[in-house]
């Protein structure tokens, strides 16, 4: 996910800033700390429900105690994390229904997204873009799924940069819908990566062609067949469990 930007770029940079209870901005070391936690649980290092042990976490990330609470604080937020009072704090577990709710939140922004950046696209952008679809062809052909899901993630994270929504792009980064992608393994479904390829390169073009109304068609069409696919893998597990 992109957490650059250049100073003259008025794109918003992800994630955004992250703020404690007086409103003062959090150190660069908790913020350092929230994505490499963030990205510990979202890449599958944590499980769904596994107890988080503040003492080991500050031994993982390398900080106090004290930042180790600002970071489950946020994380919290962002939905990744539930705190419970004599409990301590885990990972949330996403149900079903809440996984199937995400992706059709992210179909109604990415959308707009997607229109948004067929209007800004540079030629930079559009060339980001072709080299991530290149990369996308030869994961795909390797039959490397799982790299090909991370990629893809970072297809939609250029997308929501350059459209410079900035609604849009907070809402979208407090869905956090990577959960979403780690626990229920869509891209597995057989012939979901060959779909997907195709309405990634149709999103391209869209966005390649500055044709606003065929970039918005072409996402929703994408995510409303990722909710098909989530439904199928849902259903699939569900079987997997009673057999």
């Amino acid at each position: 996910m992109l957490r650059v930007q250049a100073i003259d770029d008025p794109r918003p940079a992800s994630p955004l800033p992250m703020t404690g209870k007086s409103g003062v901005p959090a150190s660069r070391a908790d913020l350092d700390a929230t994505n490499r936690l963030r990205d510990a649980i979202t890449s599958g290092e944590f499980q769904p429900n596994e107890h988080l042990v503040e003492k080991d976490l500050g031994e993982l990330l390398g900080t106090s105690r004290g930042s180790v609470r600002v970071v489950l604080a946020r994380l919290e937020q962002e939905g990744l994390v539930i705190r419970e009072p004599h409990r301590g704090a885990r990972v949330r577990l996403v149900s079903e229904t809440d996984a199937v709710e995400i992706v059709e939140a992210r179909s109604a922004l990415e959308s707009v997204v997607a229109r948004h950046a067929a209007i800004n696209a540079t030629s930079g952008d559009i060339a980001a873009l072709r080299e991530i679809m290149a990369e996308l062809r030869k994961l795909r052909k390797a039959g490397d799924l799982l790299a090909y899901a991370d990629k893809n993630r970072e297809l939609h994270a250029v997308v929501v940069h350059m459209s410079a929504h900035r609604t849009a792009a907070t809402l979208l980064e407090m869905l956090r819908s990577q959960s979403v992608s780690f626990q229920y393994r869509s891209i597995l479904q057989p012939g979901r990566a060959d779909r997907s390829i195709r309405e990634h390169e149709a999103l391209v073009e869209a966005i390649a062609a500055h044709d606003p109304a065929a970039a918005e068609a072409a996402m929703r069409a994408h995510l409303d067949q990722a909710v098909v696919a989530l439904k199928a893998s849902i259903a699939s597990g569900r079987n997997a469990r009673r057999g």
